[in-house]
């Protein structure tokens, strides 16, 4: 049963991976990955990481997928333009994945995996702990300093791409508090009698 589990898992991953990229209609692709993800936490669940499985579904399905559907839908983009434009780039992109592909190859025809790689990668928690017990003492306390470093850097690049796409616009009217509240009533409001029957 787990291996029929595996296999299932593995093609629909595979089969939803490639469909993201083939769909033709954007929403179709944001739903086929968001099937890879899902596949992806059972893949997950079966090595006995229930904890990242459910991460997965959480953080990525929750929250990223369906932050890209409702940012695929909402925005009115002209597809058929931008497949033109990527029409035009085809053959350099083609030329590009070739060189990949070929390097890819050659990384992985001189492949040679070590006799210690199985004890290196190993980690080094006793079996008696809880996977996500495990997992915590891993992140906080072997490589506090690496996920620290890690967090920080994210949170540099966001600051980073905030201030870079913030552009100043003088054509909008912003709200300026403080002169809001320092105004003066009396220059502020104009008092009209309008007798009945008058018009302003």
């Amino acid at each position: 049963m787990i291996t029929f589990a595996f296999y299932l898992f593995a093609i629909s991953v595979c089969v939803s991976g490639f469909m993201v990229v083939l769909s033709r209609n954007p929403v179709h692709s944001v739903l086929w990955l968001i099937l890879a993800f899902v596949s992806a936490a059972g893949l997950f669940v079966l090595t006995g990481a229930e904890f990242v499985a459910m991460l997965l579904v959480v953080v990525y399905v929750g929250a990223v997928a369906v932050l890209f559907l409702f940012v695929v839908m909402m925005l009115d983009v002209d597809f058929a333009e931008l497949k033109g434009e990527l029409a035009r780039y085809l053959p350099l992109a083609g030329l590009i994945a070739i060189v990949l592909l070929a390097q890819l190859a050659i990384a992985f025809g001189a492949w040679e995996s070590s006799q210690l790689a199985e004890s290196l990668r190993a980690a080094p928690i006793t079996d008696q702990a809880h996977n996500t017990n495990a997992l915590g003492l891993l992140l906080y306390d072997r490589y506090l300093l690496a996920f620290q470093l890690a967090g920080l850097i994210l949170l540099v690049a966001m600051i980073g791409a905030i201030t870079l796409t913030m552009r100043h616009r003088r054509d909008i009217k912003r709200q300026d508090v403080v002169a809001q509240m320092h105004r003066d009533p009396a220059k502020a409001m104009e008092l009209r009698d309008i007798k009945p029957g008058q018009g302003l």
